[in-house]
């Protein structure tokens, strides 16, 4: 686990959210969502380009295991990693938005650079 928030979900479903998260932003290439889930979100999906950039059966594999869709695996593996290969880690941005507007939480934008 990248750290150590909790994001007021039990651990089960904290895990579940956080790897659909990170296969709609890979999917998509950028995201809206509150400041500490990107924050969450950010290494998760860092791991899985960087285990694109190894191309390997295992790695593969690894993501195929975290990840929930398989055409998403083979957009990271094919497009998207291939795009950082000269890149040594820092693949997202986050832009703080400002704050929502019906619970005021901070709002933020996670997008691969």
């Amino acid at each position: 686990m990248p750290g150590t928030r909790k994001l007021g979900k039990p651990t089960d479903q904290r895990m579940a959210m956080l790897r659909q998260q990170v296969t709609d932003f890979l999917d998509n290439g950028k995201m809206e969502t509150t400041v500490t889930r990107c924050k969450e979100i950010a290494p998760l999906a860092q791991k899985m380009i960087t285990l694109g950039k190894k191309n390997t059966l295992a790695s593969r594999r690894q993501a195929l295991a975290f990840m929930t869709r398989e055409d998403v695996v083979k957009k990271v593996f094919d497009e998207i990693a291939p795009g950082y290969s000269e890149r040594n880690g820092g693949y997202t941005r986050i832009i703080r938005v400002g704050p929502r507007r019906g619970d005021a939480a901070e709002i933020a934008i996670i997008e691969l650079v």
